[in-house]
C-alpha cells in the first residue's frame, strides 16, 4: 500500500464541477445594467425563456430564481390538476401518497412534502443508477391509488424516462421530470426535460451550464406556462391594485441572473463535449481497475456532467457508515469510496459520495421503499449483502463522483488516475 506523503497536492483546487464563463455572460448582464433593468422582467427573461423551450424540445419555458422553485410550482400544478384546489393552508397533495426517485438529491422531492405529499421511494436500476421502471410497476400494483412519480436524471445519465412516461400513462398518473442534472442530454434523440408532463432544468452553480442560479419550469401547455408565470409573481390578479384570489410565490428569476444563463446557451455544446471527454479519460485511465464507471443506457446521449465510479464488490475494503462520518480499514489490492475521497483530498481535488437514498435519510426512513420484489427494508447506512434488494443503497455504498470539472487539464486528471489507481495497490 502506498503512503500517503508520496502523493504531491495540486497548487490550486481541482473542482468537482465549477463554472465555466466565455464573457458573453458579461455581456448581457451590463445589458441589463445599462438599461436599468434591474428586475425580474426584462429582455434577458424573455430570451432566456425562448432558448431554454428551443433547447430543451419544449414549446414553453418559464424562468424562475432556481430549480427547486420551477419543481415547487411542477408539484403544485399536478397537485391541483389532480385533486383540485386546495383550502387555504392547505397543499395541494395534502395527505396524498407520491411515488419519488430514491437515490436522487433532497430537492427533487422536498416540493412534495411543501405540499402535504406523502413520498413513496422508488428503487434504483442497477443498469441506469436511475428509477427502475419494474420497480415502479410494483409500487403501481401496490399503490393503483397513487397518481403522481416524480422521477429524476442522475449526474446527467439518463436511464429511460420514456418508459417511466408510458408506465404513469398506463395508470392514468402524470410524470414530473427532474432534469436539474441532464439539461443537453436525449433518450433516442429526444431531450430531457420534455418526457414529464412538468419538467424542470437547473441553472445552479455546478451544473453543465450556469446563470449562478436559476432554473425553468418545461412544459407544452400554455396554460400551465401562464398560471406558472402568475404564480411566481405573488399570483396578482389583474386589477388596478394589488388583488390576490390564491397564495401566490416570489420565484422568477432576475434579468441579471438570466443574462448569465442566456450567454452560456450557445456553450452548452461545448461544455458537453468537454464532460464527454473527461468521461473517457476516466474510463481509459481507470482501466484494469475492479471498478466501472457511470453506466450508459442504451439509446441515450448523456450530458456526462458528473464522471462517477462504482467499485466491485469483491475488491470493497471494509467501510462503515453512521450520519455524519464514515471509516475503513484499509486492505491491499482492495479500496472503498471513503478512501479513495480521502486521497482526493489529499491532492487538492473534489470528490463526493454517491448521492444517499433518500429512504435511507434520517427525515425519511419511516417511508416506505419499494424495489422490484415488493418493499424494500433496509434502512441503515449500509447495503448488506444477501439481506436487501436495496439497488440504491448498494451503490452508495460503493460509489463516488470524480473531479469533472471541464477546466481540469488532461495532466491534472492524470494525477487523478494515479491517485485513484494507488488506492488498490
Amino acid at each position: 500500500m502506498f503512503r500517503r506523503k508520496d502523493l504531491v497536492p495540486f497548487d490550486k483546487k481541482i473542482w468537482l464541477s465549477s463554472p465555466t464563463m466565455h464573457g458573453d455572460e458579461l455581456k448581457w448582464m451590463t445589458d441589463a445594467y445599462n438599461k436599468n433593468w434591474m428586475t425580474t422582467a426584462g429582455e434577458n427573461v424573455n430570451e432566456l425563456e425562448r432558448i431554454a423551450a428551443e433547447s430543451a424540445g419544449v414549446k414553453y419555458a418559464v424562468a424562475l430564481c432556481n430549480c427547486t422553485s420551477a419543481l415547487h410550482l411542477c408539484v403544485k400544478l399536478a397537485g391541483e390538476k389532480l385533486y383540485g384546489k386546495p383550502f387555504v393552508g392547505h397543499g395541494a397533495l395534502e395527505g396524498k401518497k407520491v411515488f419519488c426517485s430514491d437515490m436522487t438529491f433532497d430537492a427533487t422531492l422536498n416540493p412534495v412534502v411543501y405540499e402535504g405529499g406523502i413520498p413513496i421511494f422508488i428503487d434504483t436500476e442497477r443498469e441506469s443508477w436511475n428509477m427502475d421502471p419494474v420497480a415502479l410497476e410494483k409500487a403501481f400494483e401496490l399503490y393503483p391509488e397513487v397518481k403522481l412519480v416524480v422521477s429524476a436524471e442522475l449526474y446527467g445519465f439518463p436511464g429511460r424516462m420514456d418508459e417511466i412516461k408510458k408506465i404513469c400513462e398506463k395508470h392514468g398518473a402524470l410524470l414530473i421530470e427532474d432534469a436539474a442534472e441532464a439539461m443537453g442530454a436525449s433518450i433516442d434523440n429526444k431531450q430531457c426535460g420534455s418526457f414529464g408532463d412538468y419538467g424542470a432544468i437547473s441553472y445552479n452553480g455546478n451544473k453543465i451550464i450556469t446563470g449562478s442560479s436559476g432554473g425553468c419550469l418545461l412544459t407544452d401547455d400554455i396554460e400551465v406556462a401562464n398560471k406558472t408565470r402568475k404564480w411566481s409573481t405573488q399570483a396578482r390578479e389583474n386589477a388596478p391594485w394589488y388583488q390576490h384570489e390564491e397564495v401566490g410565490y416570489n420565484y422568477r428569476i432576475s434579468n441579471v441572473v438570466a443574462g448569465i444563463a442566456r450567454g452560456q446557451y450557445p456553450y452548452l455544446e461545448e461544455h458537453i463535449k468537454q464532460k464527454k471527454a473527461i468521461y473517457e479519460r476516466y474510463v481509459e485511465g481507470l482501466k484494469g481497475l475492479p471498478i466501472k464507471m457511470n453506466p450508459i443506457t442504451k439509446g441515450t446521449k448523456p450530458n456526462y456532467w458528473l464522471s462517477a465510479l462504482i467499485i466491485d464488490k469483491d475488491a470493497m475494503c471494509k467501510q462503515v457508515r453512521d450520519d455524519k462520518k464514515a471509516i475503513y480499514i484499509p486492505e491491499e489490492g482492495k479500496s472503498c469510496p471513503t478512501e479513495i475521497l480521502e486521497v482526493l483530498a489529499s491532492i487538492n481535488a473534489e470528490g463526493r459520495p454517491i448521492w444517499k437514498p433518500m429512504h435511507m435519510q434520517p427525515l425519511y426512513r419511516m417511508h416506505e421503499c419499494i424495489g422490484r420484489l415488493g418493499t424494500i427494508r433496509c434502512k441503515t447506512n449500509a447495503y448488506i449483502s444477501g439481506e436487501s434488494e436495496d439497488v440504491g443503497a448498494d451503490i452508495f455504498e460503493r460509489g463516488c463522483c470524480l473531479p469533472s470539472d471541464n477546466k481540469m487539464t488532461k495532466e491534472e486528471q492524470e494525477v487523478i488516475i494515479e491517485a485513484i489507481k494507488r488506492c488498490f495497490e
